[in-house]
């Protein structure tokens, strides 16, 4: 009967982008309106600078995400490039080169070169960006499908205590805001943790963390420019 295990590490790229866009508006947007609320403005205002954020916020990631990505796409073709100038002028060079890698990890001399050439023959560009380089199928980077997870997890992360805001009373925002962020926050935190294979009450802690944080700074400063105005 075989054995097969159930890898994450696929999901790494659109998983980190999802996590970290639905993680900053969730942050950004409840503490935005917290700061706002904390200065004794209208609700209506704080709507207004919720949406503005939420607006602001999805366009930023997603323009964030997609430089990110296409930078770390154009530093692998440069990098595969060179490697092919590489193959094309000294062939055996970069055979030697492979098996010293092979050797290093364990192989005996003449077992190391018989690996390379094999590799090689059956493709070399792609048995040096994955054992030289560092490179893998698993890694490629997708500028747009970043920019997309990012925008809108941080959409549908900022809508939320943007919604809790526009249903309590004034009296209650602040409050119920930060209590409901809280709980998204720990629920994101738990479920990423688990589609990433990691614990769930530490993924939870972590971002809960980080985000009460946030939400207490910023409505310290509402305060103090509410007090000063």
């Amino acid at each position: 009967m075989s054995h097969e295990e159930n890898h994450r590490s696929h999901r790494a790229g659109w998983l980190r982008a999802a996590v970290m866009g639905a993680n900053d508006g969730i942050v950004s947007t409840a503490s935005l309106i917290i700061g706002v609320a904390a200065a004794n403005t209208t609700q209506d205002s704080i709507l207004l600078a919720g949406i503005a954020g939420l607006v602001a916020g999805a366009m930023s990631m997603a323009a964030g995400e997609y430089v990110s990505v296409s930078s770390q796409l154009d530093i692998e073709k440069a990098d595969l490039a060179l490697e092919q100038r590489s193959l094309e002028e000294d062939y055996e060079d970069e055979i030697n080169e492979l098996a010293q890698i092979y050797e290093r990890r364990g192989l005996d001399q003449i077992l190391a070169r018989q690996v390379a050439e094999k590799l090689m023959d059956h493709d070399a560009l792609g048995a040096h960006a994955r054992d030289e380089i560092g490179l893998s199928d698993n890694q490629g980077a997708n500028p747009v499908q970043a920019a997309v997870f990012s925008a809108a997890t941080f959409t549908i992360g900022a809508a939320l205590p943007l919604l809790v805001a526009w249903m309590v009373p004034l009296s209650l925002l602040i409050a119920m805001v930060a209590g409901f962020s809280l709980v998204f926050l720990a629920a994101l935190g738990a479920i990423a943790a688990r589609a990433g294979g990691a614990s769930m009450t530490i993924g939870a802690i972590r971002v809960t963390f980080w985000g009460a944080l946030a939400m207490g700074l910023t409505a310290l400063v509402g305060q103090f420019f509410g007090v000063v105005a």
